[in-house]
C-alpha cells in the first residue's frame, strides 16, 4: 500500500514543501528512508518505530520504504518524523485517515510518543500558507511562534496518539487562536531605560542620532564610563519593529533554534553581544552545517562589540561587507544561502590596554608603543564605516549623586520615530529606509546643504584631511541631525554637530 503526507524542510532560513511517501511491500522486513536524508533523518527510524509501538499501534511487518520528495534536495533536521510515522500507519491502515492532502505535519518524536519542538517552524508555516495548505499539526511549543500566520489553522499537540485521534476524527485537537501583531506590540516592556544613565550628555546625543539615522557608532572611554549601559539602552529608543521586520527577525532566530520554548514572534529589536573570542563563522555565518551568524541574528537590531580591539582582526574585517550590503552569502559545496544582516554596529573600547589613557583620576601604565599597537588592531577601512565616534570621560561623583532626572527612553524614542518617519517619506520610492543606507548617488541627491554649511564642511575637509568616505558619512549624519531638528536642508549647526560626533580631531588615532 502507498500513503502520502505533507511536511516541510528548512533551507537556510526558508522552508520548502516535502511530500512524505510510505510504501509497504513484500520481501525482507526492513525500514528504509530515501530522498537524500541526513544522518539525523536516517536515525529517526528507531524513534518512529518506538513512538508507534508505545502509542498502541502495530508497526507493519513488511518492507517499509519512505521517500522524501523532492529527492534531489538534502533533508536535514527532525521535522519529518511526525509526517513519516503517520504515513507508515496510513499505508498499513488506509481507512479512517482524512484531510492529509491539506494538512502539514511537523514535529520530532520521542521514544515515548511525545511531540518535541522543531527549528524553523515559522518558516514552515509561511511555506504552508504559500502552498495553499489549510491546516498544520505541530508541537505545542511551536504554536506561539506561528500564531501570526493567519491564513492557516494551527492544531498544537503533545503526543503522537493525539495526532492520530485528530486525523481519524475520534477526538479533534483544539485550534490555536491567532493573534494580531498589534496585540503583541502592546505587551512590550523597555528593560534598559536611558533615565538611569547619569551624565554623558555627548554620548546620549550620539546614541539618539545613531538611532534616528541607523548609523554605526563607536564609543571610546575608560572602564566604567557607561559604554555598555548606553549600548543596551539603544533598542529601547529605536522605532518598533514592523510586522515584516518581525517576520524576518523571527525566521532567522527560529532557524538557528534561538527562540525559547513556547516563544512567539519577536517584537523587540534584537541585541546581540558576542564575546571577543567569537570565531569568524560564528560571527558571519557558515560552519560545517551552514547557519546564520551573530551579524544575521542582529538583523533589524543592534550588534554590540564590547572591547573591540580584543576581537580577532580577520573577524572584524569580515564584518565590512555584511555591514555595507546588508546580507551575507554563505557558499558551500552543496549549495548557497543568503542571510540578511541589516543591523546597527555599536562598539565600545578602552583607549589603551590598561584603560586609563585620558583618565582624570587614574594614571596610564602603557607605553606609547603599547598604545599604538593596541589601537592599530582596528583598521582604517573599518573605522571609516563607523559614522559616529565619540570619546567618553568618567562620570563625576556630582553627576552620579545629582537628583536631576534624566530624559527617559520614551521621550527620546518619540523624537527618533519622528525623524524616521521623515526618512520613510523621503525614501518611499527607494529600497532603503534610513539615512545610513544612502549610497553616493543618494548622498548627492538628498543631503542638500545651505552654502554656509557647505563652506564649513569644506573647511573641515581641508583642515583634518578627511577622506571622501568620511566626507559622505558626515553629510549623512548631518542629514539625520536635520531630521531631528525638522530642517528641510542641512544647516551649519547640523554640519558642526556631525563633525563633532565624527570626532575627526580625536586624540587617540591622530
Amino acid at each position: 500500500m502507498l500513503a502520502r503526507t505533507l511536511s516541510c524542510g528548512l533551507d537556510g532560513v526558508n522552508g520548502f514543501l516535502v511530500e512524505v511517501e510510505a510504501f509497504l511491500s513484500g520481501g525482507m522486513i526492513g525500514f528504509e528512508i530515501v530522498g537524500l536524508p541526513s544522518a539525523a533523518v536516517r536515525e529517526s527510524r528507531d524513534r518512529i518505530r518506538a513512538a508507534i509501538s508505545v502509542s498502541g499501534y502495530r508497526f507493519p511487518v513488511a518492507k517499509v520504504t519512505v521517500n522524501l520528495a523532492p529527492a534531489d534536495i538534502k533533508k536535514e533536521g527532525t521535522a519529518f518524523e511526525l509526517a513519516t510515522a503517520v504515513a507508515v500507519l496510513c499505508a498499513s491502515e488506509p481507512k479512517g485517515f482524512a484531510g492529509l492532502d491539506k494538512t502539514m505535519l511537523l514535529g520530532e518524536l520521542s521514544l515515548n510518543g511525545a511531540l518535541m519542538p522543531v527549528r524553523g517552524a515559522l518558516a514552515m508555516a509561511i511555506t504552508a500558507a504559500e502552498q495553499g495548505i489549510e491546516h498544520i499539526v505541530l508541537p505545542r511549543k511551536n504554536a506561539r511562534e506561528c500564531e501570526c500566520v493567519s491564513t492557516v489553522h494551527l492544531y498544537p499537540a503533545d503526543t503522537f496518539q493525539e495526532v492520530i485521534d485528530h486525523l481519524k476524527g475520534k477526538r479533534l485537537l483544539s485550534e490555536h487562536p491567532h493573534v494580531t501583531y498589534n496585540q503583541l506590540l502592546e505587551a512590550q516592556v523597555v528593560v534598559n531605560d536611558l533615565k538611569h544613565v547619569k551624565g554623558q550628555s555627548l554620548a546620549r546625543k550620539a546614541l539618539e542620532v545613531a538611532a534616528a539615522g541607523g548609523h554605526n557608532m563607536l564609543m571610546v572611554g575608560i572602564p566604567g564610563s557607561g559604554k555598555t549601559m548606553l549600548a543596551r539602552c539603544l533598542p529601547g529608543i529605536l522605532p518598533p519593529l514592523s510586522y515584516e521586520e518581525s517576520l524576518e527577525t523571527t525566521l532567522i532566530h527560529s532557524a538557528v533554534g534561538e527562540l525559547c520554548d513556547g516563544g512567539g514572534l519577536i517584537t523587540q529589536r534584537p541585541f546581540r553581544s558576542p564575546h571577543h573570542n567569537v570565531s569568524m563563522p560564528a560571527m558571519i555565518g557558515g560552519g560545517v552545517k551552514a547557519k546564520p551568524g551573530e551579524v544575521s541574528l542582529a538583523h533589524n537590531g543592534v550588534l554590540f562589540l564590547d572591547e573591540l580591539p580584543e576581537f580577532q582582526r580577520a573577524t572584524l574585517e569580515a564584518l565590512r561587507q555584511p555591514l555595507e550590503d546588508g546580507f551575507v552569502n554563505i557558499t558551500r559545496v552543496n549549495g548557497q544561502s543568503r542571510y540578511l544582516s541589516r543591523c546597527m554596529l555599536v562598539a565600545g573600547m578602552n583607549p589603551c590596554p590598561c584603560g586609563n589613557l585620558g583618565s582624570k583620576t587614574q594614571e596610564c601604565r602603557c607605553s606609547p608603543v603599547d598604545i599604538k599597537r593596541y589601537l592599530s588592531r582596528i583598521s582604517g577601512p573599518l573605522l571609516d564605516r563607523i559614522d559616529i565616534q565619540v570619546e567618553m570621560d568618567a562620570v563625576t561623583l556630582e553627576e552620579i549623586e545629582s537628583a536631576r532626572e534624566q530624559e527617559d527612553s520614551a521621550t527620546v524614542a518619540s523624537r527618533v520615530l519622528a525623524a524616521r518617519t521623515r526618512q520613510r517619506e523621503r525614501y518611499r520610492r527607494l529600497p532603503i529606509h534610513s539615512n545610513a543606507q544612502l549610497d553616493q548617488r543618494g548622498v548627492e541627491q538628498f543631503c542638500q546643504m545651505d552654502e554656509p554649511a557647505r563652506k564649513l564642511l569644506r573647511q573641515a575637509v581641508e583642515r583634518f584631511h578627511i577622506s571622501m568616505r568620511t566626507y559622505a558619512r558626515i553629510r549623512k549624519v548631518a542629514l539625520t541631525l536635520a531630521d531631528l531638528a525638522s530642517h528641510d536642508r542641512i544647516q551649519p549647526g547640523d554640519v558642526a554637530q556631525a563633525i563633532q560626533l565624527r570626532n575627526v580631531e580625536g586624540r587617540f588615532w591622530r
